[in-house]
């Protein structure tokens, strides 16, 4: 007779043939009812909507997003294939944000289709698809990007609604500089006779710098015969000047954001210090502050560390194997001794900085050359204790990563290797101090280049940013980690960083209580 155990056995071999397909919404019908509820009960699903169920981990907690937030766009595809076959699409606003890179979850999933039912439908966390009942434009100006199906970049530029061009000037100009020639716009244009469109696409082509699309966009237009009116649908100029050439739409879209967020910084953050740095003292109140800064720092991540702990790392007097063969207890040790190397690493970093030991020497390309170094400490304990693999400590992540709790979706892992040295060269060529902090801590951990240590890193960059502008190193507390993350998120999903910059601030004005 099969017991408890045998039986949820059975339904989890069930569960893991459907994974094994790549299905990720799961219908009703996929499974019995008797395996669809023990999978239910312990934990292995959880329902999205009446009939549709993801994958979930026993241990999440009931209102954990995690697991919603990684299966959004899988979800969709599969939910929106089920009921409406590829007779479907995303919206033109929604189409762009794609094209332009980015991948946050959105409350609202805007969909046409022909079938489609003019009403929202509710998803988990205050997530929604509303399906419009719309005719699909031509399957020539449909594509499929990673599943999802989405509207051309020439179709989306023609149908999208104006106002959408000031309201999201980032995306959109990161969008347009997809665009290399005018002629597949043009044929769009002229098959609909949208000489108003013609007009606004001019002037956002001439916004970012692509005079000559604009002037044949106009041209033609006018020798078939229309009437056209240029107009710019921003409301500003670019901050940047864009290449000729394509670039990725994600090296913009950061370059951009840079530059629309350093005035919020300079406005909300402390100016530079104005004192004079003797090196010596800086590293040794670096030293001083060691025991608070890993406590905080490793307690924010997750590990169960206490001050006994990391004062036995830092002193030598530590063995990850002691604590009764616990494994939570031999993560937490090897935690604490993989910070305490790195945090020694940062230190020799920080040396670097105040002390110019040679000409050109400053924050960003110091930063650039020893960060490899800080996350390989960081892990190196973990690796001689074979929890880890060796590889892993090779370079930037090889596969996606989610971000708990977060509707920010990070980049692919190919598009990493693009955004890192345009990251860097934007913190080198930053003379703001303040801003070299707040953006530099802010981007990296948005870029979110490894699979782990993402956040130690980002504080550690930060740190090291701080003592390039005469900042005391700076300790954010466990007891501030949802302030923290809260401020981050605002920051990734909706492009503000007023909150993440009076955050540190307030960490500078404070201080943090050890």
């Amino acid at each position: 007779m099969a017991t408890p155990s045998d039986k949820l056995v059975q339904s989890l071999e069930v569960l893991k043939s459907i994974q094994d397909q790549g299905v990720v919404a799961i219908p009703t019908r996929n499974m019995t009812r008797t395996h669809r509820e023990r999978l239910l009960k312990n934990g292995f699903i959880k329902e999205v909507m009446k009939g549709w169920y993801i994958s979930s981990r026993p241990d999440e907690p009931a209102d954990e997003s995690t697991a919603w937030y990684a299966s959004f766009w899988g979800f969709c595809s599969d939910y929106l294939n089920s009921r409406f076959e590829d007779k479907w699409c995303l919206s033109p606003e929604q189409s762009l944000s794609i094209h332009s890179g980015n991948w946050s979850v959105p409350k609202q999933l805007l969909v046409r289709s022909p079938k489609g039912g003019n009403k929202p439908i509710c998803l988990l966390h205050e997530t929604s698809i509303f399906d419009l009942r719309l005719e699909l434009p031509d399957q020539h100006d449909l594509e499929l990007i990673d599943s999802i199906q989405v509207m051309s970049l020439p179709a989306a530029l023609v149908r999208c609604a104006p106002g959408h061009f000031s309201a999201h000037p980032i995306e959109m100009r990161a969008a347009l500089a997809l665009v290399s020639s005018a002629s597949d716009i043009l044929h769009r244009l002229l098959s609909g006779g949208h000489s108003k469109v013609a007009g606004r696409l001019a002037g956002a082509f001439r916004n970012i710098g692509r005079d000559n699309i604009a002037e044949n966009i106009i041209a033609t237009m006018k020798s078939a015969g229309y009437t056209v009116n240029e107009n710019d649908p921003f409301e500003d100029k670019p901050p940047i000047i864009f290449s000729a050439r394509e670039v990725s739409p994600y090296v913009n879209r950061l370059r951009m954001s840079w530059a629309a967020m350093r005035e919020p910084v300079l406005k909300h953050f402390p100016p530079t210090p104005c004192t004079i740095i003797d090196t010596q003292t800086y590293l040794k109140q670096v030293d001083d502050i060691y025991i608070s800064d890993a406590y905080h720092s490793l307690s924010i991540e997750g590990y169960q560390v206490t001050t006994e702990l990391i004062q036995r790392v830092r002193s030598g007097n530590w063995n990850s194997d002691s604590d009764d063969g616990n494994d939570r207890n031999q993560r937490n040790a090897l935690a604490a001794r993989g910070y305490w190397l790195a945090f020694q690493a940062v230190k020799e970093s920080i040396g670097k900085v105040l002390g110019k030991k040679t000409d050109g020497t400053i924050a960003g390309t110091v930063a650039e050359a020893d960060h490899e170094k800080w996350y390989r400490e960081l892990f190196a304990p973990s690796v001689a204790a074979g929890i880890i693999e060796a590889t892993d400590l090779a370079g930037y992540r090889n596969h996606p990563v989610y971000i708990r709790r977060s509707m920010h979706v990070a980049p692919n892992y190919q598009v990493v290797r693009e955004l890192i040295p345009a990251f860097f060269d934007l913190l080198q060529n930053e003379e703001e101090p303040a801003v070299r902090v707040v953006l530099g801590h802010y981007f990296f951990v948005y870029i979110h280049p490894y699979m782990d240590g993402n956040g130690r890193m980002g504080r550690f960059l930060m740190n090291v940013m701080l003592a390039s502008g005469g900042y005391s190193w700076m300790v954010v507390s466990v007891e501030q980690r949802i302030k923290y993350m809260t401020a981050l998120e605002e920051a990734s999903v909706n492009q503000n960083i007023i909150p993440f910059t009076n955050f540190l601030a307030g960490l500078i004005d404070s201080g943090i209580e050890e």
